[in-house]
């Protein structure tokens, strides 16, 4: 049988490889599912009838054989599977299996099976279906729950009951959110079957169970999908949000006191998310974004353009009003206020990477500035912009500047379009002003001219206080445009300011 989507050499050789060891293979799962959303997929998974790790190497042998190359295999034995890469697949073997669970674990008991007993423990009919690579009745479709159905109207359908499934695997709940936020289009939505959506809303506390690793592993991936909201609603809409992101759901709500009312945080935050996958995909789209890499000596830095979305920065809209619950007060004279959400959401930003087992390293501190600094461009678009005040946030953000002026502008969600518009139009002002003093001043990464070793030379002082005392003056008066950012203005006034010190050189 003729497969159109079965072309490229890898299908043939697992054939050939089926035929000469008397084993049954399929390919499954994505990239069945894919090919018929054609959508581009570098993953294949291929379901034996015998021993995954076995056909792994069978099939290397064969390449070998074939093309005089060889492809190394990976296997793990816990698992019973073996994974090889060749010709720009990555290609994961597993042997059929089926499956059965104690209540108090996500870990399965598992046994060899057949082809149908392996389609049964599928998360979702669109997932389960499979396409035959044995010589007999290659290319075929093996589609037992009708999955194609449902593939073509948009639908997330178990194979089995949605309650054994979900309690047998809670991580499938949030797999069927995810998958119902990844393969939406502007053309067509796909959506949870109301079954489903009843048992997940039922089995909601069977999420206490899942390791925090797993959980962030479908959250990051839930970000980076085309339209994270629809994902986020799903999650409050069916009782996970408190398991999953409890700080979130915080921002639910609006409260009235004196007949004034504040914004819906939560649902801010989701158009802030929409917003941010926009206008980040446009600016990858026309080349304006790159990506920072620190030199190995430590001095500077080399930069790529931007080919793929930053997951963090996704992470930073999501988490960049998680202050507000904390900051909320009422002023009878000013209405409701968030002083200070900036810094209490930085702190929170380093409690919630710590609870989800997320990075601790640079990639948190990256959220926590960007969150720390989200309101900065835009108040400054609200008054006169001091060359002052865009030298301290250049300063700040250095590298960061770009993806903290999108998450920025992506902030911008009134529904009065009149005020959008000239929010914008102060906002566009404040990056061309930036990128004026940027190429005048050169303040991103700024480092200090005069370093505490030189004023010790200068001086022939130990270290001390008063040397960090000098190098703030100087960094202030850059910053603030009293002298150049040179060398010899920065000495010019480390020696005026010494001299008020009572300090002498001797250089």
């Amino acid at each position: 049988m003729e497969n159109k989507y079965l072309a490229h050499p890898i299908f043939p050789i697992i054939s050939q490889v089926a035929n000469e060891t008397a084993q049954r293979a399929f390919v499954i799962g994505g990239f069945v599912r894919d090919c018929f959303l054609a959508r581009k997929t570098d993953d294949i998974d291929i379901v034996i009838e015998g021993s995954g790790i076995d056909f792994a190497m069978a099939v290397s042998n064969k390449i070998k054989a074939l093309e005089s190359r060889s492809c190394k295999v990976s296997y793990f034995k816990n698992f019973g599977t073996a994974m090889l890469r060749y010709r720009g697949l990555e290609i994961e073997f597993v042997g059929a299996r089926k499956e059965s669970y104690h209540r108090d674990s996500r870990k399965p008991i598992v046994e060899d099976g057949s082809l149908e007993d392996d389609q049964k423990r599928r998360d979702f009919t669109i997932n389960a279906m499979a396409f035959s690579l044995n010589m007999e009745d290659y290319g075929r479709l093996v589609d037992p729950f009708n999955g194609l159905e449902d593939l073509e109207a948009g639908r997330l359908r178990t194979p089995l009951e949605p309650e054994q499934t979900y309690s047998d695997d809670p991580l499938r709940m949030l797999r069927a959110i995810r998958f119902a936020s990844k393969l939406s289009t502007d053309k067509k939505r796909f959506y949870i079957v109301p079954e489903s959506l009843s048992a997940i809303k039922k089995m909601s506390s069977r999420m206490s169970i899942l390791s925090k690793e797993r959980i962030a592993e479908e959250l990051n991936k839930m970000l980076l999908s085309p339209k994270p909201s629809i994902a986020l609603a799903l999650l409050d809409q069916n009782n996970l949000l408190p398991y999953i992101l409890p700080d979130l759901e915080k921002l639910k709500g609006v409260e009235t006191v004196e007949g004034r009312g504040h914004k819906d945080n939560f649902t801010h935050t989701l158009k802030v998310v929409d917003n941010l996958v926009q206008e980040e995909a446009d600016e990858i789209a026309l080349g304006h974004l790159y990506d920072y890499t620190p030199l190995a000596d430590g001095d500077g830095f080399s930069a790529s353009l931007r080919k793929e979305p930053n997951l963090w920065l996704r992470w930073a809209a999501l988490l960049h009003d998680i202050g507000k619950p904390k900051s909320k007060k009422y002023d009878s004279n000013i209405g409701w206020t968030f002083h200070g959400h900036d810094v209490i959401g930085s702190r929170l930003v380093a409690k919630i990477f710590k609870e989800l087992k997320l990075p601790q390293n640079e990639k948190m501190k990256y959220v926590q500035k960007l969150v720390y600094l989200h309101h900065r461009p835009s108040s400054l678009a609200d008054s006169m912009v001091t060359d002052s005040a865009l030298r301290r946030l250049l300063f700040d953000a250095g590298n960061d500047i770009d993806d903290l002026m999108l998450l920025c502008n992506a902030d911008i969600t009134s529904k009065n379009q009149s005020k959008v518009k000239r929010i914008k139009k102060a906002f566009d002002l404040v990056r061309q002003k930036l990128q004026e003093l940027e190429q005048r001043d050169a303040i991103r990464n700024w480092k200090n001219p005069i370093t505490g070793e030189y004023i010790m030379e200068v001086y022939d002082i130990k270290p001390s206080k008063v040397i960090g005392d000098l190098k703030e003056l100087i960094k202030n008066a850059i910053l603030d445009g009293e002298i150049e950012n040179s060398f010899e203005a920065a000495d010019a006034y480390l020696r005026e300011q010494a001299a008020k010190l009572g300090l002498v050189a001797i250089k």
